[in-house]
């Protein structure tokens, strides 16, 4: 991987981390909030703040993150310190300038037995900027005492009234919700990109959406399709399978999991540009820390995401507080794993903001 210029001025700070470190009592870190940010706060922050006397500020803004850092960037005045986004908005923000490049090999710590970081993460290295934490699925939940005899086993189950009466939870936004429409619409799964890429084919997937649109309760954070199941206010809905998890083995709440058609991404740290030397330092040494192999592994015994270091799967084990096998739960296990649909970061950084429009104009309507 080239060194750019910015990366080699961030390579040279490593020599000040102790002073830097030193210096920051506190970091804003970003994510996605109940039971991922408590996964987070559990496997990272807490022995993190442990290690070093810095104090974790969680802020729960991840699903507005490009949005925010622009405004932020363009104000001149970066209050986060790292953020947690999925790949495709770090694509964006790195393409954009608003993230930091990162050398895994030189800012990320080797894998136990002396495997390089890059190695140990492979291919899920989407961009210069990105620092992969897990791998997880969108998938669906849906009550187990609201669906008759027959419970749902495909996917396109969402889109039909008849069968599966009552509310259904869609996030409010594009993304998912347009590759479903369209796969329940005839479209071959290995052409499904190709078709949405034209307007004609963004018109075809908002159109399945409409047949079920004023049955829909959308969503902007992970956790509300947990709690509106749990509390019966809708049949079946979207979500990422940790929450999932969550609301069925540690709720014991009346839902099981609908894995037909669940997409596959990644999701991780960027750390914002903008930041004084001291606190992209301080930055720097909390990815270091909670990126290596043993936290990623130790984030597993409190939800069910795959660790995206090759190293740590051999040490992902039981729950923390449950004592379940944890390795069954997640979205790679082959039993769970039959029918995937494989989200294409790439797409969504070059179309997002065009789709994401037509998308809210359509929810307008």
């Amino acid at each position: 991987m080239k060194l750019t210029k910015t990366l080699m001025a961030t390579t040279a700070l490593t020599a000040m981390a102790g002073m830097a470190s030193a210096e920051v009592k506190e970091l804003t870190v970003v994510s996605w909030g109940g039971a991922y940010t408590a996964s987070q706060q559990n496997a990272y922050h807490l022995p993190y703040t442990e290690k070093t006397g810095v104090t974790i500020i969680n802020d729960d803004s991840s699903a507005e993150a490009v949005a925010k850092l622009r405004a932020m960037n363009e104000a001149g005045n970066v209050t986060w310190d790292v953020v947690d986004v999925v790949a495709a908005d770090a694509i964006r923000l790195c393409d954009e300038g608003l993230a930091l490049e990162i050398d895994p090999d030189t800012m990320l710590a080797d894998a136990p037995d002396g495997t390089k970081a890059s190695e140990d993460f492979g291919d899920l290295l989407v961009s210069e900027c990105y620092i992969p934490q897990i791998v997880y699925s969108t998938t669906f939940g849906y009550r187990t005492d609201m669906v008759g005899d027959t419970p749902p086993s495909n996917v396109c189950d969402v889109f039909d009234l008849e069968a599966y009466p009552g509310k259904r939870s869609l996030e409010k936004r594009p993304i998912n919700n347009m590759e479903w429409a369209l796969l329940c619409d005839g479209v071959a799964k290995d052409e499904v990109y190709d078709v949405l890429a034209t307007p004609e084919g963004q018109d075809q997937a908002l159109a399945k959406l409409d047949t079920i649109k004023d049955q829909v309760i959308w969503w902007s954070a992970g956790a509300d399709t947990p709690q509106l199941l749990a509390d019966g206010e809708i049949v079946m809905g979207s979500t990422y399978n940790g929450r999932l998890f969550s609301v069925i083995e540690e709720q014991k709440q009346p839902v099981a999991m609908l894995w037909d058609a669940q997409v596959f991404d990644i999701d991780g740290w960027i750390i914002p540009t903008g930041l004084s030397p001291e606190r992209q330092q301080a930055a720097l040494d909390y990815i270091m820390f909670a990126t290596d192999t043993q936290r990623l592994a130790d984030q597993a015994a409190y939800i069910s995401y795959g660790p995206a270091r090759k190293s740590s799967a051999p040490l992902v084990g039981k729950h923390a507080e449950l004592g379940i096998e944890m390795a069954p739960h997640m979205p790679t296990d082959p039993e769970n794993a039959k029918n995937t649909f494989l989200y294409n970061y790439e797409f969504w950084a070059d179309y997002r903001d065009d789709i994401d429009a037509k998308f809210q104009a359509w929810l307008a309507k």
